[in-house]
């Protein structure tokens, strides 16, 4: 049982029900559509009346559509399904070499996007998004509700304040506030490994949109974790909680973490301690030109030094989740950024090593790939703008 905190809770108003019952119809039709509303009222015991009233009300304001589906002989039966025809949301994935800027419709397909190098300087960087957002605002008047900015840095969610980005030392920079001044539109932000995994929640498989407890590693340059506890983002006092990356797992890693340490998580077990790795077994201090995908590829072709290279990371990378689990006992585990494009190279000594760090009795955790393709915190920042509608939907 929850507990309750007197000093938020608030008498339910007259029309709380009305706006609970659209928010659960539109999210049915976002999971299962296309939908039919006999569907929807069997499987929310909702009347076929009120299903009928809150599909009127969502189809007038655009937020679903009628289609119609094969028919068996009779008049073809009508299904409710999400539009795709125009943009409703903006997507910033403010990574560490590069940003993209794209749009989204209501299912998260992408129509739109740029895409340009990310600037040390925040004030370039900055500049170059409120670019890329006042064109995409131009070419779609009045459709566009909102940005969701996915960035490596810990973010306050509660105000949207970035507060420090280790990998470009920016503190308390206004990237968000001056956004939000710029374009006139509402701006939700929040770390890259908390958006990766409110897509997981939002878009990703349906054994994973079930889960209540789950962990999304990202991993990257850097490590950060998107905690899950039943069914919400976990983001603790401040918005610290996850920074998992940074925990000490060890001394002398091959490269240094973004705050200079070469005992954290971070510093054995990144892309960056790949490449490191790599390097210093084919005896080259140089890798300005390798990148982590060239360095899968030489894997792939059996190269034995790239091999040896990606399956010591990933003995790291095991090591780290298996502390994980140790100590939060997650239903899933779930891996994601570049490094799941070498999962079939090192998901058995990820495994393994895991295994091997968790104590007997303490039940079984799922470890997998994500599987929301190579770009999960874009789809991460379109998250925490959809994620927002589909909870607040009020008409």
């Amino acid at each position: 049982m929850k507990r309750i905190d007197l000093k938020k809770v608030s008498v339910a108003r007259s029309n709380t029900i009305r706006d609970i019952n659209r928010q659960i119809v539109l999210n049915y039709v976002r999971e299962k559509g296309p939908i039919s509303r006999a569907d929807i009222a069997r499987e929310t015991n909702l009347q076929r009346s009120t299903i009928s009233l809150i599909v009127s009300e969502l189809k007038k304001f655009g937020l679903i559509e009628e289609v119609y589906g094969e028919s068996s002989g009779g008049r073809p039966p009508a299904l409710l399904t999400l539009p795709t025809a125009q943009p409703i949301a903006i997507g910033v994935d403010l990574g560490t070499v590069r940003t993209v800027v794209a749009t989204c419709d209501l299912t998260g397909r992408i129509i739109e996007r740029e895409e340009f190098e990310t600037r040390r300087d925040v004030e370039r960087t900055t500049s170059m998004i409120i670019d890329s957002a006042l064109r995409f605002i131009a070419k779609n008047k009045r459709t566009i509700e909102g940005i969701g900015i996915s960035l490596p840095a810990l973010v306050d969610a509660r105000d949207g304040t970035v507060l420090y980005s280790p990998h470009f030392k920016w503190r308390n920079p206004q990237v968000i506030q001056k956004i939000r001044e710029a374009t006139g539109l509402s701006v939700t932000a929040d770390n890259d490994a908390n958006a990766a995994a409110l897509a997981e929640l939002w878009f990703g498989r349906p054994e994973i949109r079930d889960v209540r407890d789950f962990i999304l590693v990202f991993i990257e340059n850097g490590i950060g974790t998107g905690i899950v506890l039943d069914g919400q983002i976990h983001r603790g006092k401040g918005g610290a909680a996850g920074e998992f990356g940074h925990m000490r797992i060890g001394t002398d890693a091959p490269v240094a973490c973004a705050a200079d340490s070469r005992e954290c998580w971070e510093a054995f077990a990144s892309e960056r301690a790949a490449l490191a790795r790599y390097l210093r077994g084919a005896g080259s201090n140089d890798g300005s030109g390798m990148s982590f995908i060239e360095l899968v590829g030489l894997a792939a072709k059996g190269d034995k030094n790239a091999l040896r290279a990606l399956r010591e990371t990933a003995k790291y990378i095991g090591i780290g989740i298996g502390n994980l689990i140790q100590g939060l006992s997650p239903e899933v585990i779930i891996i994601g950024g570049t490094i799941v494009q070498a999962w079939g190279l090192i998901e058995d000594e990820i495994r393994e090593s895991a295994e091997g760090v968790v104590c007997l009795g303490i039940g079984p955790t799922r470890i997998m790939a994500s599987t929301l393709g190579s770009e999960p915190t874009l789809m991460g920042a379109f998250s925490l703008v959809l994620a927002d509608k589909f909870a607040s939907i009020s008409i």
